[in-house]
């Protein structure tokens, strides 16, 4: 028998890696949604998505196939298509529209000394492994958020015409008038997610179109009109942090995506029920919920042991800059990046919540 020595514990680092990812991912909101992109190694950090502007769309109108004019735009789209016999039409060429995203870095570290590995009563590893993992996990996720929350397709609470006017809070008729303006555009409602698991493979969900937001929020959800939780589903299995639905609006909720704090209208002029939140209590918190088309986004997926690069240095190990073996490390790089491709696909919505 062949005895197998590891010069630098790799194997403890292959399992530290793994643990790291698998308590990271399962904390995933935003993380298990949009298109989910590999990024091969030496493949450039630069990310283009491109895509084919349909006809009678334009590319600052990428999925408005009818532009706005006067007459029966219908009729007339037939009317441009109509071929006369023996006439061969004029050629026409598709147009490219291409959207590029630049890759960036992101890292986390900590320290460990030997007393801490040989004389704390409280497994420091362990603690620092969850840490790295939660902090991996936050990260991506406000990356993804900042991302979506710079669609230019805004929506205000109350009688807000700007985040600064918000006055009012979540409300059926403003996700219905949200995703009216979706469905005009193609937004097709989203049947499948990222499994929450260290893999690219995804699980069908239920039809519908999701939309993510705090979880100070959940009070006004679940006041909506015909809001079923998910423990009256009839069939389906409800996703990570899912609430519950309304009509095929899907609310899936994190305390990752943080409100703005007094960034609203005076707490005076809340046009909901009760009180507005509000941290200095002189304006209203406004809290941003993305709601969700298919394929509105992309991004670069952590998944897999090659997607994080995992340092665990443990303080037993020596050399010429630590002789004696005083100092350990435990940390993560990777690299990350969104890309919103279709902003009519994506929603915003700005609103404030009440005090309970």
């Amino acid at each position: 028998m062949t005895m197998q020595i590891y010069a630098l514990n790799p194997a403890r680092i292959d399992k530290y890696k793994g643990r790291i990812l698998a308590h990271a991912i399962p904390q995933e909101v935003l993380g298990r949604a949009g298109r989910q992109e590999k990024m091969p190694k030496n493949s450039s950090k630069t990310y283009v998505a491109r895509r084919w502007v349909p006809y009678g769309a334009t590319t600052s109108n990428p999925n408005q196939f009818f532009q706005n004019g006067t007459g029966d735009r219908s009729t007339a789209l037939v009317q441009g298509h109509e071929t006369s016999e023996g006439v061969t039409r004029a050629p026409e060429s598709i147009v490219p529209m291409d959207i590029t995203v630049v890759m960036r870095q992101y890292s986390c570290l900590y320290g460990l000394t030997d007393q801490m590995a040989d004389l704390y009563e409280d497994d420091a590893p362990s603690a620092q492994k969850e840490q790295i993992g939660e902090r991996i996990t936050l990260v991506n996720e406000q990356i993804v958020y900042g991302e979506l929350k710079a669609s230019t397709n805004q929506f205000y609470g109350g009688t807000g015409t700007s985040r600064a006017t918000v006055n009012g809070p979540i409300t059926l008729n403003m996700i219905r008038k949200i995703v009216r303006s979706m469905a005009a555009n193609h937004g097709s409602t989203v049947t499948s997610l990222l499994k929450a698991s260290a893999n690219y493979s995804t699980d069908p969900v239920g039809a519908g179109y999701f939309v993510y937001g705090h979880t100070d929020l959940a009070a006004e959800i679940r006041d909506l009109p015909n809001f079923t939780p998910i423990e009256k589903y009839a069939s389906g299995t409800p996703v990570p942090n899912e609430i519950g639905k309304c009509e095929e609006f899907r609310f899936v909720l994190s305390p990752d995506l943080p409100s703005i704090q007094d960034a609203g209208a005076a707490i005076a002029t809340w046009t909901g029920t009760g009180s507005a939140s509000s941290t200095t209590g002189t304006s209203m918190d406004v809290y941003q919920f993305i709601v969700l088309a298919k394929d509105a986004f992309s991004q670069i997926s952590i998944r897999g042991k090659e997607s994080v690069d995992i340092t665990f240095l443990p303080p037993s190990q020596k050399d010429k800059s630590d002789p004696l073996g005083q100092r350990g490390y435990a940390g993560a790089i990777w690299y990350k990046a969104a890309l919103l491709e279709n902003a009519s696909w994506c929603a915003v919505g700005n609103v404030g919540v009440k005090t309970l």
